[in-house]
């Protein structure tokens, strides 16, 4: 599970971070409402944790813009304020939970859990690995339009992480019968994409693997 946590105060984000990394939570961090709108709009997390009072922008305001763009990510919010009336209101918005300070981490993430096995309303549209994520219906890589050969190459690629796909596989795979044997495709069409990612400035590549094919992988990895 990857999630979004949206907290001004870092003492105690990183004490509940390292909580829930323990308990084998990714979690990603931003410590104002701008930065955490300018995150929770990329459709790779599997829910967002959301403080009302924040810097720049509040709680109520990230969570009012997401739901207005259609963004459907579960959210729990979190507020020191117990009022009836801040609950309300952050429900009425389209929080999916809701969370006052102070709680146990242990109970955040028992939450957490059970948001994300709620069943999904639609047949998942993304795929993600590392920063990337790929629409499958719109066919962009992180917002970038790509062309046909690229999307169906990405898609390949994101869809086997850390594995090996060769040339013939992507080829009869990506051009089918129109191939013809060209090899040198494949090539061309992976150089497209390595620009792609360094434009985006991921922390993704593409290696070719001598002999054998390609492997989308992080760029720490041998």
């Amino acid at each position: 599970m990857r999630i979004l946590y949206v907290e001004d105060e870092k003492y105690l984000a990183d004490a509940v971070i390292h909580v829930l990394e323990k308990s084998g939570i990714s979690v990603d961090y931003a410590e104002d409402g701008e930065e955490g709108l300018n995150l929770a709009v990329k459709p790779i997390y599997d829910a967002i944790v959301l403080d009302i009072m924040l810097p720049k922008l509040s709680g109520i305001d990230v969570l009012r813009d997401l739901r207005e763009r259609g963004i459907k990510t579960p959210v729990i919010m979190l507020s020191a304020l117990s009022q009836v009336e801040d609950k309300i209101k952050g429900l009425n918005y389209g929080a999916d939970d809701y969370l006052a300070k102070p709680f146990k981490t242990a109970e955040l993430a028992a939450r957490l859990r059970a948001l994300v096995r709620r069943p999904a309303l639609k047949p998942e549209t993304v795929i993600s690995y590392s920063d990337l994520y790929y629409n499958l219906e719109d066919r962009t890589l992180n917002d970038l339009a790509l062309s046909e050969k690229e999307a169906n190459i990405i898609e390949s690629l994101l869809k086997n992480p850390e594995h090996v796909l060769s040339k013939e596989y992507l080829l009869s795979h990506v051009w089918g019968s129109d191939a013809s044997g060209e090899d040198n495709y494949v090539e061309v069409y992976i150089s497209y994409l390595r620009k792609k990612l360094e434009k985006l400035k991921s922390k993704a590549k593409i290696k070719t693997i001598r002999g054998l094919g390609y492997k989308l992988c992080s760029k720490n990895s041998s």
